[in-house]
């Protein structure tokens, strides 16, 4: 059984993107329009002198730069959604969790969980491949110190709710931290879905509404989390397998 519901009727689907008469049909199309976006000065500044100067490690590395689209199974019936590329992770290789620690931490567990032919995602051409799964993220440009703004969120948001509409068996989503969280909700809200009050937390789950998908929250595998015990392997793979759970 596939997604129930997602967007309530054209108006606010149009009021929502102004994209509404060239949507594209396929996640191939929609990743090479969400390449090409440059709506957020301020992101666009920034994800371009990242890629000019580099960090030492990767010096003689070519940078992505641009935005990142999301990836993995066409069928996904779990949608996992981060906050935004990483400096040197996805802004230098250009597939979302990929060459940073975070992706490090991600890829094993999903691995574990069975949602991933291998543990290691370093770049675009390892061969990982998902199963039942999509990444994305609330923003597709790196931001200053890891900090997009209310504006730049609600002008990326879209991307995000039109590879929701190319997944056509999606199910659930599973926050990264509370961003990601508060994002898919507002995804949802700027569209006139009334949402009952829910609360972030580590594994939590909670219903969107009826016909709606189901939102599973995670704290963020970053170093932050990660590195000071906040976050285990033990509780990520718990996540994972409720997630797994859920499926229907």
């Amino acid at each position: 059984m596939g997604r129930l519901f997602f967007i309530p009727n054209p108006v606010l689907r149009s009021k929502f993107s102004s994209r509404i008469n060239t949507m594209t049909t396929t996640l191939q199309e929609l990743e090479t329009e969400i390449i090409t976006c440059r709506k957020c000065p301020r992101l666009v500044a920034w994800r371009e002198e990242v890629a000019q100067t580099k960090r030492k490690a990767y010096i003689n590395e070519p940078y992505w730069g641009k935005p990142v689209p999301g990836f993995g199974d066409p069928r996904a019936r779990i949608m996992v959604v981060g906050l935004a590329p990483g400096a040197h992770g996805s802004n230098r290789t250009g597939r979302m969790f990929t060459g940073d620690a975070s992706g490090k931490f991600l890829f094993p567990a999903l691995y574990r969980a069975g949602l991933a032919n291998q543990p290691n995602g370093d770049e675009p051409e390892d061969g990982l491949a998902l199963k039942d799964l999509f990444i994305t993220a609330i923003c597709r440009c790196v931001p200053p110190k890891n900090k997009p703004n209310i504006t730049e969120i609600k002008t990326c948001l879209p991307w995000m709710a039109d590879e929701v509409e190319q997944l056509p068996e999606l199910q659930g989503y599973v926050a990264l931290g509370r961003i990601a969280f508060d994002g898919i909700r507002r995804m949802y809200q700027m569209q006139g879905v009334k949402l009952p009050k829910m609360d972030f937390g580590h594994n939590t789950l909670n219903q969107l509404g009826e016909g709606l998908p189901w939102l599973l929250s995670s704290y963020h595998p970053s170093q932050q989390n990660t590195l000071t015990g906040r976050l285990t392997e033990a509780m990520f793979d718990a996540v994972w397998e409720k997630a797994k759970a859920q499926l229907h």
